[in-house]
């Protein structure tokens, strides 16, 4: 089985392809998508479809699994992120994949053992589970987050064409929901 994880983000959107035959992972490929910072976000958002899109018509996996919303540091960033996030549900629905998602805690656990690892530390697991260095931080994300889904972490979403749409934004909905009310708290209810 093949599976696409997918790290979202309106900068960086790193992209990892694994397979898992009978317990053994194996490295497929892995890279990053980098719109130009100076793009607005609607061509960014487009980048980040067609870039992901390319690489599930190159690898066709049989899955993918993308990286749980967090309540960002502000409303506003959590929007961004997830705008980019729904670029990454919408290319696999589009391509009838069936999407999990995975709190990068659980991501952290599933790789290293504890869910308080580090960056560094994730990344020099990923390399040793799949003998090879990744092409940057954001796609050893994105095959850390392949890796978890293989081990069984993270609940799937149905974002396919035709299936219940509703599914797929609970998580994100939960997160900007939190994320508006600590603003709306912080500025005495005032927008």
């Amino acid at each position: 089985m093949r599976i696409l994880g997918i790290d979202p983000g309106l900068r960086n959107t790193g992209w990892g392809v694994i397979a898992c035959d009978n317990g053994r992972l194996h490295h497929i490929a892995n890279g990053a998508i980098q719109p130009m910072p100076d793009l607005d976000d609607a061509n960014r958002l487009r980048i980040i479809f067609e870039g992901l899109g390319n690489v599930i018509a190159e690898h066709k996996p049989d899955q993918a699994v993308i990286e749980q919303i967090f309540v960002a540091k502000s409303a506003g960033s959590a929007l961004r992120l997830g705008m980019a996030r729904g670029a990454g549900l919408l290319v696999c629905g589009v391509n009838g994949l069936s999407v999990g998602e995975v709190s990068a805690r659980a991501v952290k656990k599933a790789v290293t053992g504890t869910g308080a690892a580090d960056k560094k530390q994730v990344q020099e697991m990923v390399t040793r589970l799949l003998a090879v260095t990744a092409k940057n931080a954001d796609a050893a994300d994105a095959l850390a987050i392949a890796i978890a889904a293989s081990n069984g972490a993270g609940k799937l979403l149905d974002v396919r064409v035709g299936s219940n749409e509703g599914r797929a934004v609970g998580g994100l909905s939960a997160a900007i929901a939190a994320a508006l009310v600590r603003d709306d708290a912080g500025n005495g209810g005032k927008i």
